[in-house]
C-alpha cells in the first residue's frame, strides 16, 4: 500500500487491523486507538481520499490502496483547528481533521446528509456529518468553527 505518499510493503497476518499496521508496523502514531470498535473516530484515516475507521479495517483489504494519516496531511484545517482552539487534550484531533477533510470532499461531491440543506454547509449539517467523531473533552465549538472557516 501507499501510505502518506510512500510505497510500503507489509507482511501482516490477515487479522491485523489497518490501525495496528499503521501504528505498530509503520510507527505512525497519529491515528489513535480509542474505542477500537469504530464508535469514536479517533482512528480515522483517508483511504483513496475517503474517510474510514482504521480500527475496523483489515490491513490486507487495503493492499494497493493509498492511505493518508494525519502525518501525511497538509491542509488548511490544521491551522484552522489551532486558530479556533479546536483541540484541548488533542487525542481526537488527528481523526477529527482526517474526518473533516473527508467530509468536505463528500459534501463537494454532492453526498447527501440526513439534515436538509438550507444554504450551503451549515452548522447542523457539519454536526451530522461529523457525528462519527467524538471529543471527550468538549472542543466541539472550536472544531465547528475551524470547519466552518475552511468550508467557507
Amino acid at each position: 500500500m501507499k501510505v502518506n505518499g510512500s510505497v510500503e510493503s507489509l507482511d501482516v497476518e490477515p487479522w491485523v487491523s489497518l490501525l495496528d499496521a499503521l501504528r505498530e508496523r509503520l510507527g505512525l502514531t497519529g491515528p489513535k486507538k480509542g474505542c477500537d470498535q469504530g464508535a469514536c473516530g479517533a482512528c480515522t484515516v483517508l483511504a483513496d481520499g475517503v474517510r474510514i475507521n482504521a480500527c475496523l479495517a483489515l490491513a490486507v483489504q487495503y493492499d494497493g490502496r493509498e492511505i493518508t494519516t494525519i502525518e501525511g496531511v497538509a491542509h488548511p484545517l490544521q491551522e484552522a483547528f489551532v486558530r479556533n482552539d479546536g483541540l484541548q487534550c488533542g487525542y481526537c484531533t488527528p481523526g477529527q481533521i482526517c474526518s473533516a477533510i473527508g467530509m468536505l470532499a463528500e459534501y463537494e461531491a454532492g453526498m447527501p446528509s440526513a439534515v436538509p440543506e438550507s444554504s450551503g454547509l451549515d452548522e447542523a449539517q457539519i454536526r451530522e456529518r461529523m457525528s462519527g467523531n467524538l471529543c471527550r473533552c468538549g472542543a466541539y465549538n472550536g472544531i465547528m468553527d475551524a470547519i466552518k472557516e475552511v468550508s467557507g
